[in-house]
């Protein structure tokens, strides 16, 4: 798997988590090829704000979005192993966004920046949370991941 990593903010405390290592463990407990490439960005407020309106049509900043590639429908659709790369998508991430969550639901910052980078990730594998049974199934996901990682 190919994952890229970029730090416009917050470089020090982000790069003593192990968010290349968690992203790897997503995509695998996902199912995702190994020729899958992912990128995870961390930005400042004002960037992710711009995406937001952008992308979505919503002012001010949020705490993660998500941008498809070459996204999967469904398993059918999954590539076979092959020298094509399979580009999975973007996963943009707002530190600044994930302290304040950090504060207001009294987890770490690591556990908020672990939550957004696995919700992040289950958006470029196909899930969503539009529909209320959606959700149930999305942050029933996470919750299996998340707690996978913390007893590996």
């Amino acid at each position: 798997m190919d994952i890229l990593v970029t730090y416009e903010t917050h470089k020090e405390d982000l790069e003593r988590l192990p968010i290349y290592e968690l992203t790897q463990f997503v995509l695998s407990q996902e199912s995702q090829p190994e020729n899958t490439e992912v990128s995870v960005s961390f930005v400042t407020d004002e960037v992710i704000a711009q995406l937001n309106e952008k992308y979505r049509q919503k002012e001010g900043p949020t705490d993660v979005l998500s941008f498809e590639c070459d996204g999967v429908q469904d398993d059918s659709e999954i590539p076979v192993l092959n020298d094509e790369v399979f580009e999975l998508g973007d996963v943009v991430i707002a530190p600044e966004v994930a302290i304040r969550q950090s504060y207001e639901f009294g987890t770490t910052f690591e556990e908020e920046i672990s939550l957004l980078l696995v919700h992040g990730l289950l958006h470029l594998c196909g899930y969503d949370h539009i529909e209320d049974a959606d959700a149930e199934v999305m942050e029933g996901r996470e919750a299996q991941i998340l707690s996978a990682w913390s007893n590996r």
